[in-house]
């Protein structure tokens, strides 16, 4: 009997914490929010939550659910909650105070105050009799916009310099990883040590090594899939919430390491992370699905069910899978896939990089060759969508050869140039949402640059190198460049709008088993910076005919670089041979 009152006693308690915290009136980001803001002079505050994270959840059920916070909430603000998965404008521009990230507005959508993380009720409260009391906004390092943007699409030298300083300077040479509480592997500072290390760079290797071996431990040694961070400055204390772009970073960094290094390890955890996302995130449409929780149940911290085999975990249930089908995260997977495909030649991981592509095309695609987010979206379209889609279609043409993905790989960079330029550089998230100006941001403007000057390369159409500028002459300004601690992406764009990648060609019939050999072979070449093409002749010419190769009685291959042509080879392991030369 005792038990039982236990149990009920329980049962109420979390039945009255449920409608305490329902209690919140939570709004959808609106212009609509705004204006009833001027009318009841009240302020909107935004909730930036995401449903995979552990502390949205405590937020939730703790802070959220306080009477006195409620209260305060009721009298003088109107809360307003996002998923931000689910608005990538509002994602970008705040992805420094999250997650969650709290953000107070007055009404006429100027920003008071930033929080970044969980807030305690007692904080919290007092953070909002604050505002009321005064509500004057709070001034945050890098809010204010550069006054000019650079009218180069190069680091000036004093930039350059110290941008590689700190590229060294924020690396643990203990750990690996950057010299901070939270470990994970930066996609832009791990795939430019590869560059530097294939280059050579004995000290950029080792840094590389470093922090891809520790990353391996963030890997789920059950299901595969890589947590997100971890915590107390090493790799042995994760948040287990396992996100789309983390995935494909990861699948897509340490195929290129595998390539670089020859490490096996490097292969095996791309092919763990693989095999997560197509047995917990991929639709059965064929699909990617966004993320899974870092929580069994939402609010408890779940490292003992982490620790448990497969069959114990399922006895006790799967932490929640968010099955919103977004274009970008679906553009991000198949991206990655192509690497793998390109390492593995497993056809498998190109039929499911193709699958998602194509849904993408039949159900988010819009008029002009752009994207949606998701089925019908509240705002947008989203840079990201499109250029995440853009990204994985040129990917699909360099691993497959077939030109439509090319075609719908300038559909993209098109939608993006007549959609997302505003002002004198760079390329902005979002179009106005009627509350918030359009701002340009780092992350996005990289992927961009990278983009838009190696799908020039592929076609010599001068308006994709003219987008990759533009790019970048937003992202070398100093005011940008040097906003956060360490800056690798910039770098990496750097070196590869003034240099031409490594282009591979194999001249040679589609159905000629010599010619598939060597296109395999060729797709298996170190790095990242390729133009790899095939040339079947019954197609017609190459897009961007700017070498002219001679017409032989058998299928042959041939690597270029700046400025020569490799004589003919005629199977696979010489043509890898002479591209691993070429790229030192």
């Amino acid at each position: 009997m005792l038990k039982l009152f236990r149990g009920l006693c329980s049962c109420l308690l979390l039945l009255t914490a449920f409608h305490a915290a329902a209690a919140v009136d939570w709004n959808a980001w609106s212009e609509a929010v705004f204006e009833r803001a001027r009318q009841e002079k009240r302020f909107v505050l935004l909730d930036l939550e995401a449903v995979w994270c552990h502390w949205c959840h405590v937020m939730d059920r703790e802070t959220y659910a306080d009477p006195a916070v409620q209260s305060l909430l009721e009298r003088h603000y109107i809360a307003v909650k996002v998923d931000q998965d689910s608005r990538p404008d509002l994602s970008r521009r705040y992805e420094d105070y999250g997650w969650p990230a709290t953000i107070v507005f007055a009404p006429d959508g100027s920003e008071i105050v930033k929080r970044r993380g969980f807030i305690p009720p007692e904080r919290f409260a007092r953070l909002l009799e604050a505002i009321v009391e005064d509500p004057t906004p709070m001034k945050y390092a890098g809010d204010d916009r550069p006054a000019a943007y650079s009218s180069s699409a190069l680091l000036a030298e004093d930039i350059r310099k110290e941008l590689r300083r700190r590229f060294t300077s924020t690396h643990d040479t203990r750990h690996g990883g950057f010299r901070q509480e939270q470990k994970f592997m930066d996609r832009d500072t791990v795939e430019y040590a590869l560059m530097l290390a294939q280059r050579g760079d004995s000290r950029a290797r080792k840094m590389a090594i470093q922090t891809l071996d520790g990353a391996l431990s963030l890997i789920d040694p059950v299901w595969g899939g890589v947590y997100q961070y971890s915590t107390h400055g090493d790799w042995k204390h994760p948040h287990f919430e396992k996100i789309m772009f983390v995935q494909a970073d990861y699948l897509r960094l340490y195929t290129l390491a595998w390539l670089s290094l020859g490490d096996s390890r490097y292969l095996d955890a791309a092919r763990a992370i693989d095999r997560y996302v197509s047995k917990f995130l991929l639709s059965p449409q064929g699909a990617f699905y966004v993320s899974q929780d870092a929580d069994l149940v939402k609010g408890r911290h779940s490292a003992e069910y982490f620790q448990r085999d497969d069959a114990r975990r399922r006895a006790l249930g799967i932490p929640a899978v968010d099955t919103h089908l977004y274009a970008r995260e679906n553009g991000w997977m198949a991206h990655a896939l192509t690497y793998l495909y390109a390492a593995t030649g497993e056809r498998e991981m190109l039929g499911r990089a193709e699958r998602a592509a194509r849904w993408a095309l039949e159900n988010r695609r819009l008029p002009g060759g752009g994207f949606r987010h998701d089925a019908v979206d509240p705002a947008g379209p989203y840079l990201e969508d499109t250029l995440a889609m853009g990204r994985a279609f040129l990917g699909l043409y360099q691993v497959t050869g077939d030109r439509g993905w090319l075609a719908h790989a300038e559909d993209a960079a098109r939608f993006i140039r007549a959609r997302f330029v505003l002002g004198d550089a760079g390329f902005v998230s979002a179009a106005p949402d009627g509350v918030l100006a359009p701002r340009a941001q780092t992350d996005e403007n990289l992927m961009l640059a990278r983009f838009a000057n190696l799908l020039w390369h592929y076609t010599g159409n001068d308006a994709y190198r003219d987008d990759a500028q533009r790019a970048m002459r937003y992202l070398v300004t100093r005011e940008v460049a040097l906003r956060r601690p360490t800056e690798a992406g910039v770098l990496v764009a750097e070196v590869e709008l003034s240099s031409a990648p490594l282009h591979l060609t194999v001249v040679g019939a589609k159905a000629d088993s010599s010619a598939k050999e060597m296109f395999a072979a060729a797709q298996r070449a170190p790095g990242g910076y390729k133009r790899i093409e095939w040339w079947d002749r019954a197609e017609g010419r190459l897009s961007n005919p700017d070498v002219q190769y001679p017409e032989l009685s058998r299928a042959a291959g041939f690597v270029c670089t700046d400025n020569t042509c490799s004589l003919p080879v005629f199977d696979g392991e010489a043509l890898l041979a002479l591209a691993t030369r070429s790229d030192r």
